[in-house]
Protein backbone atom coordinates (compact mmCIF):
# COMPACT_ATOMS: atom_id res chain seq x y z
CA UNK A 1 0.00 0.00 0.00
CA UNK A 2 3.16 2.27 0.55
CA UNK A 3 4.14 1.86 -2.68
CA UNK A 4 1.01 2.43 -4.39
CA UNK A 5 0.56 5.45 -2.02
CA UNK A 6 4.26 6.60 -3.03
CA UNK A 7 3.17 6.29 -7.03
CA UNK A 8 -0.04 7.98 -7.01
CA UNK A 9 1.86 10.91 -5.11
CA UNK A 10 4.34 11.07 -7.94
CA UNK A 11 1.76 10.72 -10.50
CA UNK A 12 -0.26 13.84 -8.84
CA UNK A 13 2.59 15.93 -8.26
CA UNK A 14 5.29 15.44 -11.16
CA UNK A 15 5.96 19.10 -11.50
CA UNK A 16 7.60 18.98 -8.02
CA UNK A 17 8.99 15.67 -8.49
CA UNK A 18 10.28 16.92 -11.80
CA UNK A 19 11.67 19.87 -10.96
CA UNK A 20 13.46 18.69 -7.90
CA UNK A 21 15.21 15.95 -10.34
CA UNK A 22 16.11 18.57 -12.17
CA UNK A 23 17.63 20.74 -9.73
CA UNK A 24 19.45 17.63 -8.01
CA UNK A 25 20.67 16.11 -11.11
CA UNK A 26 20.22 18.77 -14.47
CA UNK A 27 20.41 17.63 -17.52
CA UNK A 28 20.63 13.87 -16.47
CA UNK A 29 17.37 13.85 -16.22
CA UNK A 30 16.96 13.71 -19.82
CA UNK A 31 18.30 10.26 -19.05
CA UNK A 32 15.58 9.28 -16.73
CA UNK A 33 13.06 10.58 -18.70
CA UNK A 34 14.38 8.45 -21.55
CA UNK A 35 14.19 5.50 -18.92
CA UNK A 36 10.72 5.78 -17.99
CA UNK A 37 9.20 6.11 -21.12
CA UNK A 38 11.04 3.43 -22.61
CA UNK A 39 9.76 0.93 -19.91
CA UNK A 40 6.24 2.15 -19.97
CA UNK A 41 6.25 1.86 -23.98
CA UNK A 42 9.00 -1.33 -23.97
CA UNK A 43 8.12 -3.57 -21.09
CA UNK A 44 5.21 -5.59 -21.00
CA UNK A 45 5.50 -5.77 -17.15
CA UNK A 46 5.28 -1.83 -16.63
CA UNK A 47 2.46 -0.49 -17.91
CA UNK A 48 1.94 1.56 -14.75
CA UNK A 49 4.45 3.83 -15.26
CA UNK A 50 3.01 8.11 -16.31
CA UNK A 51 3.14 8.47 -19.65
CA UNK A 52 0.98 11.22 -20.99
CA UNK A 53 0.75 13.32 -17.95
CA UNK A 54 4.92 13.05 -17.72
CA UNK A 55 4.87 14.28 -21.17
CA UNK A 56 2.64 17.45 -20.45
CA UNK A 57 4.56 18.31 -17.18
CA UNK A 58 8.07 18.02 -19.30
CA UNK A 59 6.87 19.96 -21.49
CA UNK A 60 6.03 23.16 -19.02
CA UNK A 61 9.00 22.43 -17.31
CA UNK A 62 11.54 22.82 -20.39
CA UNK A 63 9.53 26.47 -20.90
CA UNK A 64 9.79 27.25 -17.00
CA UNK A 65 13.38 26.47 -17.03
CA UNK A 66 14.45 28.04 -20.65
CA UNK A 67 15.33 31.23 -19.42
CA UNK A 68 16.96 30.22 -16.01
CA UNK A 69 20.23 29.14 -17.68
CA UNK A 70 18.65 25.42 -16.44
CA UNK A 71 19.87 23.65 -19.85
CA UNK A 72 16.90 21.59 -20.04
CA UNK A 73 15.76 22.65 -23.98
CA UNK A 74 12.47 21.47 -25.59
CA UNK A 75 13.81 20.29 -28.82
CA UNK A 76 16.60 17.97 -27.08
CA UNK A 77 14.02 17.19 -24.90
CA UNK A 78 11.34 16.01 -27.17
CA UNK A 79 14.41 14.33 -29.74
CA UNK A 80 15.24 12.21 -26.15
CA UNK A 81 11.30 11.13 -25.88
CA UNK A 82 10.49 10.48 -29.23
CA UNK A 83 13.55 8.50 -29.43
CA UNK A 84 12.87 6.54 -26.23
CA UNK A 85 9.20 5.55 -27.39
CA UNK A 86 10.35 4.24 -30.35
CA UNK A 87 12.76 2.13 -29.05
CA UNK A 88 10.85 1.40 -26.77
CA UNK A 89 7.51 0.15 -29.04
CA UNK A 90 9.93 -1.66 -31.43
CA UNK A 91 11.77 -3.54 -28.46
CA UNK A 92 8.35 -5.03 -27.06
CA UNK A 93 7.41 -5.35 -30.55
CA UNK A 94 10.41 -8.19 -31.48
CA UNK A 95 9.54 -9.73 -27.67
CA UNK A 96 6.83 -10.36 -28.86
CA UNK A 97 7.38 -11.61 -32.49
CA UNK A 98 10.17 -13.41 -30.11
CA UNK A 99 7.53 -15.35 -28.03
CA UNK A 100 5.20 -15.72 -31.06
CA UNK A 101 7.18 -18.16 -32.97
CA UNK A 102 7.65 -19.84 -29.68
CA UNK A 103 3.59 -20.16 -29.36
CA UNK A 104 3.64 -21.32 -33.47
CA UNK A 105 6.11 -23.73 -32.28
CA UNK A 106 4.65 -25.20 -29.46
CA UNK A 107 1.34 -24.08 -29.32
CA UNK A 108 0.41 -27.38 -31.62
CA UNK A 109 1.36 -29.54 -29.11
CA UNK A 110 -0.73 -27.62 -26.43
CA UNK A 111 -4.51 -27.25 -25.42
CA UNK A 112 -4.11 -23.95 -24.21
CA UNK A 113 -3.10 -23.09 -27.83
CA UNK A 114 -6.03 -21.67 -30.10
CA UNK A 115 -4.80 -21.34 -33.62
CA UNK A 116 -7.99 -19.98 -34.83
CA UNK A 117 -7.58 -17.19 -32.38
CA UNK A 118 -4.13 -16.67 -33.35
CA UNK A 119 -5.03 -16.28 -36.84
CA UNK A 120 -7.76 -14.09 -35.82
CA UNK A 121 -5.34 -11.97 -34.46
CA UNK A 122 -2.73 -11.81 -37.17
CA UNK A 123 -5.79 -11.16 -39.57
CA UNK A 124 -6.80 -7.90 -37.82
CA UNK A 125 -3.33 -6.32 -37.12
CA UNK A 126 -2.91 -6.64 -40.72
CA UNK A 127 -5.69 -4.84 -42.00
CA UNK A 128 -6.36 -2.39 -38.78
CA UNK A 129 -2.47 -3.14 -37.49
CA UNK A 130 -1.76 0.74 -38.67
CA UNK A 131 -4.61 2.44 -37.23
CA UNK A 132 -4.21 0.46 -34.11
CA UNK A 133 -0.47 1.51 -33.60
CA UNK A 134 -1.23 5.28 -34.31
CA UNK A 135 -4.13 5.24 -32.06
CA UNK A 136 -2.56 3.07 -28.74
CA UNK A 137 -0.20 5.75 -28.11
CA UNK A 138 -2.95 7.51 -26.51
CA UNK A 139 -4.15 4.81 -24.46
CA UNK A 140 -2.50 3.92 -21.62
CA UNK A 141 -1.34 0.40 -20.54
CA UNK A 142 -2.73 -0.04 -24.52
CA UNK A 143 0.06 1.30 -25.82
CA UNK A 144 2.37 -0.98 -23.76
CA UNK A 145 0.39 -4.27 -25.05
CA UNK A 146 -0.25 -3.74 -28.44
CA UNK A 147 3.36 -3.44 -29.53
CA UNK A 148 4.03 -6.84 -28.03
CA UNK A 149 0.72 -8.09 -29.57
CA UNK A 150 1.70 -6.63 -33.06
CA UNK A 151 4.95 -9.19 -32.72
CA UNK A 152 3.36 -12.19 -31.17
CA UNK A 153 0.64 -11.49 -34.33
CA UNK A 154 3.56 -11.21 -36.57
CA UNK A 155 2.24 -7.37 -38.43
CA UNK A 156 4.64 -6.73 -41.48
CA UNK A 157 7.55 -4.99 -39.74
CA UNK A 158 7.80 -2.17 -41.94
CA UNK A 159 4.00 -1.49 -41.84
CA UNK A 160 4.01 -1.63 -38.54
CA UNK A 161 7.15 0.86 -38.35
CA UNK A 162 5.66 3.32 -40.05
CA UNK A 163 2.37 3.93 -38.38
CA UNK A 164 4.62 3.08 -34.85
CA UNK A 165 6.82 6.21 -35.76
CA UNK A 166 3.73 8.25 -37.33
CA UNK A 167 2.17 7.38 -33.50
CA UNK A 168 5.09 8.24 -31.53
CA UNK A 169 5.62 11.74 -33.01
CA UNK A 170 2.06 12.72 -32.63
CA UNK A 171 2.18 11.88 -29.23
CA UNK A 172 5.43 13.01 -27.55
CA UNK A 173 4.80 16.06 -29.51
CA UNK A 174 1.72 17.03 -29.15
CA UNK A 175 1.41 16.82 -25.51
CA UNK A 176 4.74 17.75 -24.82
CA UNK A 177 4.29 21.22 -26.92
CA UNK A 178 1.41 21.35 -25.08
CA UNK A 179 2.95 21.46 -21.60
CA UNK A 180 5.23 23.78 -23.12
CA UNK A 181 3.20 26.52 -24.46
CA UNK A 182 0.10 26.01 -21.52
CA UNK A 183 1.45 24.46 -18.90
CA UNK A 184 2.81 27.46 -16.96
CA UNK A 185 -0.48 29.30 -17.68
CA UNK A 186 -1.46 31.04 -13.80
CA UNK A 187 -4.87 28.84 -14.03
CA UNK A 188 -2.66 25.67 -15.13
CA UNK A 189 -0.33 25.93 -12.79
CA UNK A 190 -2.75 26.26 -10.14
CA UNK A 191 -5.27 23.23 -11.40
CA UNK A 192 -2.63 21.09 -12.68
CA UNK A 193 -3.40 18.40 -10.69
CA UNK A 194 -6.99 18.14 -12.01
CA UNK A 195 -5.72 18.80 -15.00
CA UNK A 196 -3.22 15.74 -14.63
CA UNK A 197 -6.78 13.78 -13.70
CA UNK A 198 -8.67 15.28 -16.82
CA UNK A 199 -5.21 13.84 -19.15
CA UNK A 200 -5.57 10.34 -17.23
CA UNK A 201 -9.20 10.25 -17.84
CA UNK A 202 -9.21 11.40 -21.52
CA UNK A 203 -6.65 8.59 -22.02
CA UNK A 204 -8.46 6.07 -20.62
CA UNK A 205 -12.05 6.77 -21.54
CA UNK A 206 -11.78 4.71 -24.88
CA UNK A 207 -11.01 1.47 -22.83
CA UNK A 208 -13.80 2.23 -20.12
CA UNK A 209 -16.39 3.06 -23.23
CA UNK A 210 -15.19 -0.06 -25.49
CA UNK A 211 -16.09 -2.35 -21.64
CA UNK A 212 -19.11 -0.66 -20.88
CA UNK A 213 -20.67 -1.32 -24.75
CA UNK A 214 -19.14 -5.22 -24.33
CA UNK A 215 -20.93 -5.32 -20.65
CA UNK A 216 -24.38 -3.81 -22.60
CA UNK A 217 -23.90 -6.38 -25.45
CA UNK A 218 -23.13 -9.35 -23.47
CA UNK A 219 -26.61 -8.67 -21.27
CA UNK A 220 -28.57 -8.03 -24.55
Amino acid sequence: MEILAQLIDIVLHLDKHLAALLAQYGTWLYVILFAIIFCETGLVVTPFLPGDSLLFVAGALAASSSGSGGGFDIGVLIAVLLTAAILGDNTNYWIGRWAGTRILRWGENSRFFNRQAYEKTHEFYERWGGLTMTLARFIPIVRTFAPFTAGVARMHYPRYFVFDFMGGVIWIMSLTLAGYYFGNLPWVKSNLTLIIFGIIGISVAPMIVAWLRQRFAVKQ
